[in-house]
């Protein structure tokens, strides 16, 4: 007999749902807030917006970016990732550069001021996370960041 309401395709092995851990949607909103409460005044006492700062970080990681993979890692439409790089040219924390391999590509990096804001703001951040977490636990420190890691990078 056939199950009339079957989520799986034919063939494919059906996994168990993880089981639900109470009020962990409700941390992980408090969790949001708070670091938006504190990474919000960081950045624009840098005079940095939340989409720039979402491009200084990933252009943080070292390298040139294109335009594309700045769109796509910040989930931006390009006409407003473009406006977004063009501020932060303007402003000296990134700069423009043709690719090295491929001359019709121009990649954008991380500028000497951009790197020190980013290194600001994520000393101001991470000062306000270890003083809530305690300094006097670095293994769980550690583990909380592989797990963030883990979430942040689970597909949608």
């Amino acid at each position: 007999m056939s199950e009339p309401f079957s989520r799986t395709a034919p063939g494919a092995v059906a996994t168990a749902p993880a089981p639900r851990v109470p009020g962990l949607v409700e941390l992980l909103d408090r969790v949001d807030r708070a670091v938006a409460t504190a990474l919000v005044p960081a950045t624009a006492s840098e005079g940095v917006s939340r989409d720039g700062w979402r491009v200084l970080l990933m252009l943080s990681r070292g390298g040139g970016r294109s335009m594309g993979e700045i769109a796509g890692h910040t989930a931006l439409p390009a006409p407003t990732a473009t406006r977004v790089v063009d501020r932060l040219v303007a402003a000296g924390m990134a700069y423009r550069r043709h690719d090295p391999v491929d001359r019709r590509r121009v990649l954008v990096h991380l500028a000497a001021d951009g790197r020190a804001v980013v290194e600001r703001v994520c000393g101001m951040v991470e000062r306000k996370v270890g003083t809530a977490l305690g300094a006097a636990h670095p293994r769980e420190r550690a583990q909380l960041a592989e797990l963030l890691a883990n979430l942040a990078d689970a597909p949608a």
